[in-house]
């Protein structure tokens, strides 16, 4: 999933305020320090699922191109399974 980096910034704010309001969290450093800290996090994890994706994507071509490109395959099945089993082999939750 794409976010725009406005996106982010407010995900992270929203983050850091729930858990400061629900007294999950007390902050050892400055607010935007840690909502800095949180955005960066989610462009870490947001690089890494597309990251799996553009893999996934190619195993999935390269599979199809040396089997003939099968007819009747539910390409996008093929996909998330290819995925999911990615994920798990690199320990990413999806």
């Amino acid at each position: 999933m794409r976010l725009k980096e406005e996106q982010i910034a407010k995900l992270a704010d929203r983050i850091v305020a729930d858990l400061e309001t629900g007294n999950q969290i007390t902050l050892k450093v400055a607010r935007q320090q840690a909502v800095k800290s949180v955005a960066e996090a989610i462009r870490t994890d947001l690089k890494a699922e597309e990251d799996l994706e553009r893999e996934a994507e190619q195993l999935l071509e390269r599979t199809l191109r040396t089997a003939g490109d099968l007819e009747g395959i539910d390409r996008h099945k093929m996909l998330k399974m290819i995925k999911t089993k990615l994920a798990k082999d690199r320990k990413l939750v999806l």
